[in-house]
């Protein structure tokens, strides 16, 4: 060790020394010895690392108490920090999907600091099911005889098919072997769950004849799966539901319908593209129907499977259940949440899914000329600003292809580098509430589908 490298190193003061500096012992009152111990070992530690690297000491060595605020704030920074989430994607699985409506929070809330009778049956006073406030509104709202929860959709088909048809065939169309995001893989959720797989017809063509001929003693389940993440088109064929229940019916084999998202709304309705919806896939016979929680329902994660008393039943009972179940925030969430359908009058403005995917796109070109005037001064030296057009998608892993025309204030970089980009989005993602954009065709995009709050993106900006 050189001696300039000793004397960097015996300017470093002691960790005692420092607790007991005056600005920095009112952090020590606040937080405690321990935790402030432990970030003045790190940052001692960065200081020799530097010491051993590049023979100075840090810059911020001149105000270790300085420093020692900035690492709490980082420190107390919470792992899932809120987002302006200006993707150009609603539902987007990495951002955690649907937002919650503010009864659904409140209710949430609720539950959270309080004793609740997530098992406890008040008439009775003993033991009730946790699932079975949410299951009743399930059946009001979709028809079916009884409904199951567990944590998320996937959950729902690996209980379905390993309560359903264990070392059983389950009978699939081969253009629905969907993959979804995260190594989702129906054939390999159906090892998991202990069935065999047999695929019918082609990738593009399937029909009835091909889930007859593959019936035989050994079959457990006929399946479909609804193609949510990607499109077959030109020469096509599918079996419908309500098809496929008979010949179910005919030979006494369940049937069951994945359909990933799932809406209880006709969308089309509200201008939007179309997604089957559970309640008619189970008048047309359809014994099981899952779906997401998280997704075009637009509550908190989970997975719901609605169908048959008998067959809900054998869910309930199977050892997988309690593994895959919820805990009362989501049921509180989920509740809740299916308490705004059944006031549909009110829920394109109460449930923030739908409210943001039925924004025309003149208001997102209003919101964007006006953020244009107000950040063009900031930005011109060194960015073109325009307001665009552009398209918004519905989801990221599922429903990725259904696209809705939106507006977005776009950054071009005057040096024309790639890299000038990348660090403008990178400051971005920096910031206290992270401003997420996506960079496509030489430009930064904030598309403003899901921006409410203008001002509060100005500010961020500014920083």
């Amino acid at each position: 060790m050189s001696t300039e490298s000793q004397l960097l190193y015996s300017q470093l003061p002691a960790i005692d020394r420092l607790l007991r500096d005056p600005a920095i012992e009112p952090l020590v009152t606040q937080h405690g010895q321990t935790l402030i111990g432990e970030l003045l070992r790190q940052l001692q530690l960065q200081a020799r690392e530097t010491i051993k690297h590049h023979q100075r000491l840090p810059d911020w060595c001149g105000n270790w108490a300085q420093a020692l605020s900035a690492g709490l704030e980082q420190w107390q920074r919470p792992a899932l920090a809120p987002v302006f989430n200006l993707s150009g994607t609603v539902l987007h699985t990495n951002l955690g999907r649907a937002l919650l409506a503010q009864p659904v929070i409140e209710a949430v809330t609720s539950s959270m600091g309080a004793a609740v009778t997530l098992e406890y049956d008040l008439d009775g006073a003993g033991r009730g099911h946790r699932d079975r406030a949410v299951a009743d509104l399930l059946c009001q709202l979709t028809g079916a005889e009884d409904a199951c929860i567990v944590n998320n959709n996937a959950a729902a088909v690996l209980l379905m098919l390993a309560a359903i048809a264990p070392g059983k065939q389950v009978v699939v169309s081969r253009g629905e072997l969907v993959e979804i995001g995260g190594a989702f893989r129906i054939p390999d959720v159906m090892r998991q769950a202990g069935c065999q797989l047999v695929e019918v017809g082609t990738t593009n063509r399937t029909h009835l004849k091909d889930y007859r001929s593959a019936i035989n003693e050994q079959t457990g389940l006929l399946m479909k799966v609804h193609t949510s993440n990607y499109s077959i088109q030109g020469f096509t064929a599918a079996v419908e539901e309500a098809e496929l229940a008979q010949l179910g019916a005919e030979h006494g084999l369940p049937t069951a319908t994945d359909l990933g998202s799932g809406s209880l709304i006709d969308m089309a309705q509200y201008g939007l593209p179309a997604e089957p919806m559970p309640q008619r896939l189970l008048a047309a016979g359809v014994d099981l129907v899952t779906f997401s929680g998280d997704k075009l329902l637009g509550g908190p994660q989970a997975g719901i499977i609605v169908g048959k008393k008998a067959l809900i039943a054998k869910l309930q009972q199977h050892p997988l259940k309690r593994a895959l179940r919820v805990g009362k925030l989501t049921l509180a969430a989920l509740e809740a949440t299916l308490r705004l359908y059944q006031q549909p009058e009110l829920l394109a403005q109460q449930l923030p899914t739908l409210r943001l995917l039925t924004r025309p796109q003149q208001a997102m070109q209003g919101s964007a000329e006006r953020l244009l005037q107000v950040l063009v001064p900031q930005f011109a030296g060194h960015f073109q600003l325009r307001a665009e057009p552009c398209w918004s998608q519905i989801g990221s892993g599922s429903l990725p292809v259904d696209r809705l025309p939106s507006y977005a204030l776009t950054f071009a970089p005057l040096d024309g580098r790639g890299a000038t980009l990348e660090a403008l989005a990178e400051r971005w993602r920096r910031l206290p509430q992270p401003v997420i954009g996506r960079i496509n065709d030489g430009r930064l995009w904030l598309d403003l589908r899901c921006l409410e709050q203008e001002d509060a993106l100005i500010e961020a900006l500014r920083e």
